[in-house]
């Protein structure tokens, strides 16, 4: 080969060893990210076993276990005020082999004022929505009141002479009536239980006058005719009790609350997982079994993208925060 043809000769080697070289890297370098899952999901429930939330925890587990073919586990991580949960979630390796059970309720926690370990918004990660179900303000069957405007008159005539329940100071059931009192200008006294289960003898027994909680943890009481529901605080009435009025029906429209569910992650979880689990969050929620699942909670399925997620959190932590502040409410 003439001289003259050398350099390039020597170009073309180098060229081809540096293809080599690459091809060689490359699958070494795939192989330092292992692909997602390779391992046991676990979902952290912040409430304790048997509740609402953790049912629908476990439905929603075994449905991603079917679709993403890995077993996805639930544990409860019960305790100060759904912090325990949240806490470990955020603080966890964000691979996306931790994710949070999220819920209207750890917005309020987060709202609550309380020093926590984490930052709810900074630390975690939003996934999606899949579940949306209004509250229900709950009654004795004796009661002489008889509708959500009767509550509120009396509340105004005989200041602080209407107790209700709650699961405990800063909990869902206790903030939501607190913009009850706020959006009515109406003074309601609080009686704190450590759980819902503790509160309902005295609520039945008429020792308190009013409640508030999930469609689902008054349903079957509702039924049997032992309480009486005042209205629902959804925009639209719930399937599962259609003869009750919404809020707005009942004359206060400012006063709405959606309690609802979604998957939370460590903040840093690659995006790619993400996507994934978004997407198969909305065909769960898109499927016919899933709704007829989800009717046990009288709850309906709801969609979106993580991006809308994190702004409804967003809004509710700003929304009960300044409720909190507002009200001057305490939380340890």
């Amino acid at each position: 080969m003439p001289a003259s043809h050398q350099p390039n000769r020597r170009i073309a080697l180098a060229a081809a060893v540096a293809a080599a070289g690459s091809s060689i890297l490359w699958p070494m370098s795939a192989a330092s990210q292992p692909a997602w899952p390779n391992r046991t999901i676990k979902i952290i429930e912040p409430t304790s076993p048997g509740t609402s939330t953790d049912l629908m925890a476990r439905m929603l587990a075994g449905k991603l276990s079917e679709r993403i073919g890995q077993p996805f586990i639930v544990e409860n991580k019960p305790g100060a005020g759904l912090s325990l949960g949240t806490d470990a979630v955020a603080k966890a390796t964000p691979d996306g082999h931790t994710l949070l059970l999220s819920s209207t309720g750890v917005c309020v926690n987060a709202a609550s004022g309380k020093k926590l370990p984490f930052d709810l918004l900074r630390d975690l990660a939003p996934i999606g929505q899949f579940a949306s179900t209004p509250l229900i303000i709950v009654v004795p069957s004796e009661s002489p009141i008889r509708s959500l405007r009767d509550l509120v008159d009396q509340a105004r005539a005989k200041a602080d002479t209407i107790h209700y329940s709650s699961s405990g100071i800063g909990s869902m059931s206790h903030i939501g009536m607190e913009l009850l009192g706020s959006e009515t200008k109406t003074s309601l006294r609080h009686v704190p239980y450590r759980s819902v289960s503790l509160a309902i003898p005295d609520l039945l027994s008429g020792q308190v006058q009013v409640a508030l909680g999930t469609v689902a943890t008054y349903l079957a009481l509702l039924e049997t005719g032992k309480l009486r529901a005042l209205a629902v605080t959804s925009t639209r009435r719930s399937p599962y009790l259609p003869n009750v009025p919404t809020t707005a029906e009942a004359g206060y429209p400012g006063y709405v609350i959606e309690f609802t569910f979604g998957l939370l992650c460590p903040r840093g979880t690659p995006a790619s997982v993400v996507r994934r689990l978004n997407t198969e969050l909305n065909a769960i929620a898109a499927s016919v079994e899933t709704r007829e699942l989800l009717a046990r909670f009288a709850a309906v399925p709801t969609f979106g993208t993580p991006a809308e997620y994190g702004q409804a959190n967003t809004q509710e932590v700003a929304r009960w925060s300044k409720l909190i502040v507002a009200a001057n409410i305490k939380v340890e």
